[in-house]
């Protein structure tokens, strides 16, 4: 018995080839359930959520290209751009999570801060949390920042300070980052979660 043999047996018992092969012979694709006979009443009322999109935007996560669909403001869904040569319109689960992601109810959106010392959190203004954030660099970064070494060389440079960024952000975030941190500040610790 060939190749040839063995692949036809095991595709004659195959129940899906079986259907198949039977069109024509008295068989239509509605009696194999291959129509809409197998869509509900209720599965006919359903549109695509995009279909009510006044906007679509197109965006990057740091793995693929995205098609970001809004009404009125508000994003009603994230699908993949047909129209990237890296991901042809697909999502990876980490693309595909972004829309719970943005519309999560648990999301905190507020900037919570407990004082030193303190047993509770506080809600403060998210103007008021940069500003913090800011002064607390420039001093850090003050206090130990060279400018030249002991022989007059230029170093330019901040070592009490570094950044660790988080495997979600993109190559665009990344190189501002590096731009900020290294160029602005003269930091000279800067590394990125996704290479580690």
């Amino acid at each position: 018995m060939g190749l040839r043999d063995i692949v036809g047996n095991v595709l004659a018992r195959w129940p899906a080839w079986q259907d198949l092969t039977s069109l024509g012979h008295g068989r239509s694709f509605a009696e194999l359930g291959m129509t809409d006979t197998a869509t509900s009443g209720f599965t006919r009322t359903l549109l695509p959520r995009i279909r009510e999109a006044d906007t679509v935007v197109p965006s990057v996560c740091p793995y693929c290209a995205q098609l970001i669909y809004a009404r009125q403001g508000k994003i009603i869904d994230v699908e993949g751009n047909p129209a990237s040569p890296i991901n042809g319109g697909t999502l990876c689960p980490k693309g595909s999570a972004t829309y719970g992601l943005i519309v999560n109810p648990a999301r905190v959106t507020k900037v919570k801060y407990r004082a030193p010392y303190s047993d509770h959190w506080e809600e403060r203004p998210l103007d008021w949390a940069m500003e913090r954030i800011v002064q607390l660099v420039k001093s850090t970064r003050d206090t130990a920042y060279e400018a030249q070494d002991p022989s007059g060389r230029t170093l330019n440079r901040c070592t009490n300070i570094a950044s660790l960024g988080g495997a979600t952000l993109d190559n665009e975030e990344n190189y501002l980052i590096k731009k900020l941190f290294g160029g602005g500040l003269g930091m000279v610790w800067i590394e990125n979660q996704a290479r580690i």
